[in-house]
């Protein structure tokens, strides 16, 4: 993209024949719909899945731009990817095991095209993205309070031992899935004020995040809520905004605390957080534990340079080790290993890198990144390689990211023209 593109967007519009503007109109509808039913993930494929292939084809058709600044994610999600079939090789023509690398192809290409499509820091885009993704959240949580609190019978679909899973398969993916809307909701009530309407929203998703019971996703709205909070103060010039946010932050802090204590007065709400509370679970230790299979997987990481292939750790050992950089090394080899680590790692700097400027969508990169941050965390305890919301925000980071350098740049080149007119005119 240029850096010119997001400050002449509307003059760009005007000027589009009326098949640039219907392609872009189809795109930003087929975006809409596809994070809609991002939720709707108990089915394989999931109707997301097949619409991302249509948003494929709708960003073709309104001929999305592809950022040089994007050129590290392509490459490393190449080696990623290349280390991935290598190890494929060893375990022969498996449909499960082929079934899996396609997914890791599909997934790496939605955070490419993820970056491209927001690498123009296109408002309208972001708010259709937005407003798409708040929803569906809200959909998959009515879910998991009707699941819940058997509203209708027979819904335990929408449960999994007792906890929420909601639309999804495993309440470990959906309690993460809301952090995102989340930090969306908390950082636009500290910079724009409180609304009842998003502190409403807000609740409603907070109370579906504790009641899928994830450890993890706790842990990881903590990391992400701390660092969104800590970059919006670091970014905010005007120490009475600073004020405000603090104050803002307490109100909220008391009332999600409230609404804790209240869940807890019910009996099975109570019974189920006084067993999750517990810093170790039964499966976490001893022979066969989660942290045994970690020790495991470490020596067989070393002892196979190529990796395993796709479940075979599982297949040998009986458990999966839990922790995405493990899987890196045990599916995709020490190539895909280091790719997947160098990937994330690389992230995480390009993204503290570019937060800080100015830019029209600079709340959303920090919501990106905060929640890019906790995610990487958890992937310390839990297999997060094919979660797609990783791959939405890892696109994100890396499209608004560019959107940033090129709007700092474009904003030194009007400084430098506004000083110095003469180098606006080249010379006869």
């Amino acid at each position: 993209m240029h850096a010119a593109r997001p400050a002449t967007a509307h003059a760009a519009a005007a000027a589009a024949s009326p098949s640039t503007v219907l392609a872009e109109r189809l795109l930003n509808f087929t975006l809409f719909v596809t994070m809609l039913l991002s939720s709707i993930a108990f089915i394989e494929p999931s109707p997301h899945d097949v619409l991302m292939l249509v948003l494929l084809v709708a960003c073709v058709a309104a001929r999305v731009d592809f950022d040089r600044k994007l050129v590290p994610l392509l490459l490393l999600e190449t080696a990623w990817l290349i280390g991935g079939l290598l190890s494929l090789i060893q375990v022969g023509d498996n449909a499960k095991d082929i079934q899996y690398a396609g997914t890791s192809f599909y997934l790496a290409l939605a955070g490419l095209m993820f970056a491209c499509l927001f690498c123009d820091g296109d408002l309208l885009r972001l708010t259709i993205m937005r407003r798409a993704y708040i929803l569906a959240a809200l959909i998959a949580t009515a879910a998991g309070y009707i699941g819940f609190f058997h509203v209708v019978p027979g819904v335990g679909i929408f449960l999994d031992n007792g906890r929420v899973s909601a639309t999804f398969k495993d309440p470990n993916v959906y309690g993460p899935f809301l952090i995102f809307p989340l930090l969306w909701l908390l950082l636009d009530l500290l910079s724009r004020g409180i609304k009842l309407r998003n502190v409403a929203v807000l609740l409603i998703l907070l109370g579906g995040l504790f009641l899928s019971f994830s450890r993890g996703a706790w842990g990881h709205f903590a990391i992400s809520t701390a660092v969104a909070i800590a970059l919006l103060l670091a970014v905010t010039p005007d120490p009475h905004m600073r004020a405000r946010t603090i104050v803002i932050c307490l109100f909220v802090a008391v009332l999600g605390a409230l609404l804790i204590i209240a869940a807890l007065s019910i009996g099975p709400v109570h019974d189920l957080f006084v067993e999750r509370a517990k810093a170790i679970q039964p499966y976490d230790v001893g022979p066969g534990g989660r942290f045994w299979q970690q020790q495991l997987a470490i020596s067989t990481i070393l002892q196979n340079p190529n990796g395993l292939g796709p479940f075979e750790f599982d297949r040998i050992f009986g458990l999966q080790q839990h922790n995405v950089y493990m899987q890196g090394f045990l599916v995709y080899g020490w190539l895909g290993g280091s790719a997947y680590l160098a990937l994330v790692a690389l992230t995480l700097v390009f993204g503290l890198a570019t937060v800080s400027v100015g830019a029209p969508w600079q709340t959303y990169l920090i919501a990106a990144y905060a929640a890019f941050v906790g995610e990487a965390f958890e992937g310390l305890i839990v297999d997060t390689d094919h979660w797609r919301h990783f791959f939405l925000m890892l696109g994100l980071v890396w499209g608004l990211g560019a959107a940033s350098i090129n709007f700092r740049r474009a904003q030194a080149a009007a400084f430098v023209r506004a000083r110095k007119p003469e180098l606006a005119t080249p010379p006869v």
